[in-house]
């Protein structure tokens, strides 16, 4: 059994993978001061609770941008699980992905996992838009190459900012407001924040069709997607499994 791990900014996801199927996902907010033991003591849990030995996994793998937490999971591994895991990133782990930038190393090992988990199963060229802390919009080719990408703030990293900067602005929730006009603070801060991050999804996807010159399918995927499903004009399909799948992918391209 594989244990596939995603260290986001904001959230750590867990995924169990019998060879066959995935069999578990968890969530969890991503905090770099949990150690190995305390990982351990909250995964053993969760499998007991879906009537699995944590003893049965036999792999793991780990994508992380939160390079502090890299060691206790590094940790967690050896000392609980007795593997070495494969770290994403790490010179000898193979992506075979071609990366036609002019800087490839510095395209975040997240982004090139979500092209590989995107591509097998969309067709076409692609743009994977993952909304997290950051919202990243990548350009997947046909080939599954690498090929560029927009990088902009998080919608909720956007209402954070605003509501530390401006002291008489409430911390609210994030939802679609009954109109543009917001007829008091909470309305009017909904709609700066859901419809113009909503508009800025939806404008930079057009630029980006419009400067590819040819056609291409949309995903979006990562924790916040959800918020705009059957908002957005621009993408086609949500697909939660984006970078799980990719992360499985690696792992088998590896193992062989």
């Amino acid at each position: 059994m594989l244990l596939a791990i995603d260290v986001g900014n904001t959230n750590t996801v867990f995924g169990l993978h019998d060879d066959k199927n995935w069999i578990a996902q968890w969530r969890s907010g991503t905090d770099s001061t949990k150690t190995a033991d305390d990982y351990a003591v909250w995964l053993s849990q969760l499998c007991r609770m879906e009537g699995l030995a944590f003893g049965e996994i036999k792999a793991c793998v780990i994508s992380s941008v939160v390079p502090q937490a890299k060691f206790n999971f590094r940790n967690l591994a050896r000392r609980y699980l007795d593997i070495e895991p494969m770290f994403i990133g790490e010179p000898e782990v193979e992506l075979k992905v071609p990366i036609r930038i002019s800087r490839p190393e510095q395209v975040g090992a997240d982004r090139l996992v979500n092209a590989v988990g995107a591509h097998m199963q969309h067709e076409g060229a692609l743009i994977v838009v993952d909304s997290g802390t950051a919202t990243t919009f990548d350009i997947v080719g046909a080939d599954g190459g690498f090929e560029g990408g927009v990088i902009s703030p998080g919608i909720n990293l956007s209402m954070r900012a605003l509501h530390d900067a401006a002291a008489s602005l409430p911390r609210i929730a994030i939802q679609r407001p009954p109109q543009v006009i917001g007829q008091d603070t909470v309305s009017a801060m909904q709609s700066g924040i859901f419809l113009a991050y909503l508009d800025l999804i939806d404008g930079l996807i057009r630029r980006i069709k419009k400067e590819y010159g040819s056609p291409m399918t949309v995903i979006g995927t990562g924790g916040v997607a959800s918020l705009f499903e059957g908002e957005s004009e621009e993408i086609d399909i949500y697909d939660p499994d984006v970078t799980i799948r990719g992360l499985l992918e690696i792992y088998r391209r590896n193992k062989k």
